[in-house]
């Protein structure tokens, strides 16, 4: 991926720059996407430009905050230019066997919108900028109205779709979480053999945590830009500024779904783990009962044997040729008259 690519984006046409141009272009508006690194490189240059272009060169703690990986999603508000940025997923959670810290690995991506150009800031081999590298292209030459099947009219507008994009791959990242949680739910409630997955499960819980931190982060920095809009509503056009309200709020109810998915594996995940110790416990109360219903049942046996191991001469049967044979017939028959009764009462078994 190049330090620095420019595009110069206007209706109909797109056209890609070899170096950074003297002045704005008349029409349209330039996108110049970098690297992190080529951030730091370039910054001199791009720090002149912009003080030529705009008289608004980029503040330092907001290159500190362009700069930083592990910045959270947040929004900034100046006379001159926004600052948003938002937290991608890595391209790396599509791995097999990805863990979940892996699963919501994310990168910081951030952008500089000024009235008539976007600076964006990415991670190396970014997927978010090569799919807007592809896809722009495609859309030279569209006048579908739709709005995404159309070149961006704005910096605001291509901001935000990349941010849709972003968030969009959120909503995807949801059927392998059900997935993940599944399979522990399962295991959890698998009452033939005993959960010891434990930390699997607790690395679950928090990778959770994480994410719907994360989110929350996404939907206040994206409600921040909404409320700007407000306040300084000569920075877009009036006839595109409701248009990037509802993408914006677009943006927002995405995220939203994906809090509200996040909290529902959360709730299912503490359900599950409930209905474990319920159906331990239901297993534990099973056992004593058979082994007390057990232990009532020898507890006679013992007792008929004990009395005819007393050392008495005058203890009936005791010399009797047939008095073993009765003795443990009187021995069988209590057992399995306690059997039977313990059956009936459904100490034993179960009836439907």
């Amino acid at each position: 991926m190049a330090e620095l690519q420019i595009q110069h984006v206007q209706r109909g046409g797109l056209d890609s720059l070899p170096a950074l141009p003297d002045e704005l272009p008349a029409s349209g508006f330039l996108w110049l996407a970098l690297t992190r690194e080529g951030l730091k490189r370039q910054f001199p240059v791009l720090q002149a430009r912009l003080a030529h272009w705009l008289h608004a060169p980029l503040m330092d703690l907001h290159v500190s905050d362009l700069l930083n990986e592990q910045l959270p999603s947040h929004f900034e508000s100046t006379q001159a230019y926004d600052l948003m940025v938002l937290r991608r997923l890595a391209a790396a959670r599509q791995a097999e066997g990805a863990d979940w810290a892996q699963l919501i690995d994310t990168r910081a991506v951030g952008f500089a919108v000024f009235e008539r150009l976007l600076i964006s800031v990415h991670p190396d081999e970014c997927p978010v900028l090569g799919y807007f590298q592809e896809r722009l292209p495609l859309l030279v030459g569209s006048e579908d109205l739709r709005g995404s099947h159309r070149l961006p009219l704005s910096p605001d507008e291509l901001m935000l779709r990349m941010l849709n994009h972003m968030v969009d791959s959120y909503l995807d990242l949801r059927r392998l979480l059900s997935r993940r949680h599944a399979e522990l739910q399962q295991d959890l409630l698998n009452t033939r053999q005993p959960f010891e997955d434990w930390p699997a499960l607790l690395a679950a819980r928090d990778a959770l945590h994480g994410l719907e931190e994360l989110c929350e982060d996404q939907h206040a920095a994206v409600q921040e830009w909404l409320d700007a809009q407000s306040e300084f509503p000569d920075r877009v056009g009036s006839a595109d500024q409701e248009a990037l309200r509802v993408r914006a709020r677009d943006v927002q109810e995405h995220v939203e779904r994906v809090l509200s998915h996040i909290r529902r594996l959360t709730a299912n995940t503490e359900s599950a783990v409930q209905m474990h110790y319920a159906a331990v416990g239901h297993r534990t109360n099973s056992i004593m009962k058979v082994l007390t219903a057990l232990t009532a049942v020898f507890l006679p046996l013992n007792l008929i044997t004990g009395i005819f191991g007393m050392n008495f001469d005058a203890l009936p049967l005791i010399h009797a040729r047939e008095g073993a044979w009765i003795a443990l017939g009187l021995m069988a028959g209590v057992g399995l008259g306690l059997g039977w009764w313990f059956r009936r009462k459904r100490y034993l078994g179960s009836r439907p």
